[in-house]
């Protein structure tokens, strides 16, 4: 057969037997995704199954309550800052340094132009 000079029905013919393998490759897809979809969410479940409580164990005894940090660390200046953008800032601050924002002290904030 001459590729060189083919007929309108047959280019028609392969561009639909294209079109029919692009589509069922991406059925087949979408199926082996479901499919995998579903085993994963079922051994996810089995997983995260709670295990039976014991029978009878007895109270555990009262644990000391955790060490609290202090609250404040004084006064803040804001010259030209709202509350919010000031607030925004010492959390940014805060965990930047991976410290709790009460053992920081911040004096002032003031916006630099």
């Amino acid at each position: 057969m001459d590729l060189t000079n083919i007929s309108v029905g047959v280019a028609l013919a392969y561009s639909v037997l294209g079109f029919a393998v692009v589509f069922l490759g991406l059925i087949l897809l979408m199926i082996v995704i479901g499919i995998m979809a579903r085993v994963m969410k079922t051994s996810q479940n089995k997983a995260a199954a709670p295990a039976p409580a014991p029978a009878a164990a007895p109270a555990p005894a009262a644990a000391p309550a955790p060490k609290k940090a202090p609250g404040t660390a004084g006064e803040i200046k804001l010259h030209t800052v709202s509350d919010r953008d000031a607030a925004m800032i010492m959390a940014i601050v805060a965990h930047k340094m991976n410290r709790p924002l009460n053992e920081l002290r911040f004096k002032s904030i003031k916006e630099v132009k």
